[in-house]
């Protein structure tokens, strides 16, 4: 009996074994990082998962990125860890802050942190006023970060005003992280049984034989990752200002139109100069402009081409993923985009063959058409056809006989000119 109740555990045990939710991030901190980290802890709080681990390894980034997943973290009900990671790693700038924000820290050997003085977009100095007024703003949103945490609070604030910088030796000696550990595995097992504060309540690890459960940046989060550097922001940027001179001062050229417009809207939305669901709207509306446009304007479907990619990349940028964690599938977005732009582009054809058509009312819809000489016909002389089911008077070049088959060339108020078919 004893054997079939420790065999019942031993299958039983991994049904109960607890989970931490596993992040990666490597590279800057921005929109597309923030929506990971929160997708990642509504993931651990849907999970029940026993903690989630944030490996890291960032120079920094935007810092109203970084303040939206500081505060994402504070308001978690499980508890967040950050460890960064692999040797030679960094948590520079805006990493500081996230490292410091977590319930528990721990770094590599080889990585160091620090350097948090505030910069400008593309890493220049802010000056004047701006510059003191921004970095006394972050300098005590920093110290209230380590105080909360119980971290060194003198630390944080020097690394934000004077840029200082360490490695994971003094980082521990400091109290600025509480472990310097090799790898994950052995960073579960050393917290386990330990406890941390959460907002209402005091949390126990159980991490001893945890299973981590990866999960990686969706599509959408890659694109607006990608969309973040600022490099491309400024390549973008160029390729828009370029394609729209282009077709000013070249009208009818359409195709640097066309991408100039869509490249200049996804530069605003990688500088944060318009919202990243309003840049979503802004794309929508270009490529609905385009796809009218191509009804009007023959373009040999490059306007039609261009108005679809632009429906693609508003429907997904439509929802801003660092104010919820509701978004779009994208296997919704793409037979939805490509349908109602196949429906668009179908009815664009026919409308242009509508507009092209010849006439096929009135008297000039007679021309081309086939009739039957009634009357013999003198050379250049008024004589009697039918066409159509009508009598009419008819002129000639060349002498025609009664029943010989016509065609309509041309007609004069009520007189038709015609030649032998």
């Amino acid at each position: 009996m004893k054997k079939i109740v420790f065999l019942f555990l031993f299958l039983a045990y991994p049904l109960y074994a607890s989970q931490v939710i596993h992040l990666k991030i490597s590279g800057g901190i921005n929109p597309a990082t923030q929506s990971y980290i929160l997708r990642g802890i509504h993931k651990a709080q849907e999970t029940k998962a026993e903690a989630l681990l944030i490996e890291l390894n960032t120079p920094g980034g935007l810092l109203t990125a970084t303040r939206s997943i500081v505060q994402d973290m504070f308001d978690s009900s499980v508890p967040v860890i950050v460890y960064v990671s692999p040797s030679g790693a960094q948590a520079g700038s805006a990493g500081v802050m996230v490292t410091l924000a977590s319930h528990v820290a721990a770094m590599a050997p080889g990585t160091n942190i620090g350097a948090a003085h505030p910069v400008g977009g593309q890493g220049q100095d802010i000056e004047g006023n701006m510059a003191e007024k921004i970095t006394n703003d972050t300098a005590a949103w920093v110290e209230s970060i380590a105080k909360t945490r119980n971290r060194n609070t003198q630390w944080a604030i020097q690394a934000v005003r004077k840029s200082v910088s360490i490695d994971n030796e003094n980082a521990l000696k400091l109290k600025v992280v509480e472990y310097v550990v090799s790898s994950v595995p052995e960073l579960l097992k050393k917290i386990h049984g330990t406890e941390v504060k959460m907002k209402e309540s005091i949390h126990k690890f159980n991490t001893q034989n945890a299973t981590l459960v990866s999960l990686e940046f969706n599509s959408k989060e890659k694109i607006i990752d990608t969309l973040s550097n600022p490099n491309v922001a400024y390549i973008l940027m160029m390729v828009g200002m370029v394609g729209i001179y282009i077709e000013l001062s070249h009208p009818g050229v359409i195709f640097p139109g066309v991408i100039g417009a869509i490249s200049l809207i996804l530069s605003f939305i990688c500088l944060q100069a318009l919202p990243i669901n309003y840049g979503g709207l802004a794309l929508l509306f270009l490529g609905l402009a385009l796809l009218i446009a191509e009804i009007f304007i023959p373009s040999f479907g490059i306007l039609g081409i261009g108005g679809i990619i632009s429906l693609l990349l508003g429907s997904i940028f439509l929802i801003d993923p660092t104010g919820t964690d509701i978004t779009i599938s994208l296997s919704v977005i793409l037979p939805m985009v490509l349908s109602v732009g196949g429906i668009m582009f179908f009815i664009a054809v026919y409308v242009v063959r509508a507009l092209r058509r010849k006439t096929s009312v009135g008297a000039e819809a007679l021309v081309g058409q086939a009739g039957v000489v009634i009357q013999d016909i003198e050379s250049g002389k008024e004589g009697k056809v039918m066409v159509e089911g009508d009598y009419w008077n008819a002129i000639c070049h060349e002498a025609l006989k009664k029943d010989e088959k016509i065609k309509v060339e041309k007609v004069t108020g009520m007189v038709l000119t015609v030649r032998k078919k």
